[in-house]
């Protein structure tokens, strides 16, 4: 989730997770019978508060996990349109909107900055 920030920057929404000790975009599963798009928003809304609506689809992640099973992480761009209120937990402790530069440097994961130059470069945001 991308958005103008204050001065004008581009910033991006990442989530601390304790579990990992990592910083991520906000991500998750699915829950059965539920479509990519439901996922992203109900995702969304458990991990930072945020209540949003779709946007722009942006390049997916497609990987290989441990048990060889073929995985795929769908993103969007998307618009905050409300909030929930959302208390600090094991699964995520820590929410930041934080410009582009600092996000790729802060980001845990080399999908997670590749998201973020695409974003950076495409001008994608809500």
């Amino acid at each position: 989730m991308a958005r103008v920030g204050a001065h004008g920057a581009t910033e991006v929404l990442v989530v601390h997770r304790p579990r990992y000790d990592d910083w991520s975009l906000p991500k998750g599963k699915l829950d059965d019978g539920e479509t990519h798009e439901a996922a992203a928003l109900r995702e969304v809304a458990e991990e930072t508060g945020l209540v949003c609506a779709l946007g722009e689809e942006l390049p997916a992640h497609r990987y290989t996990d441990r048990h060889g099973r073929p995985k795929i992480v769908r993103f969007w761009t998307m618009t905050v349109t409300g909030s929930v209120e959302r208390s600090p937990d094991d699964e995520v402790d820590e929410i930041r909107w934080v410009p582009l530069s600092i996000a790729e440097t802060l980001l845990t994961y080399d999908a997670d900055r590749r998201l973020v130059d695409f974003v950076g470069e495409s001008g994608a945001r809500e």
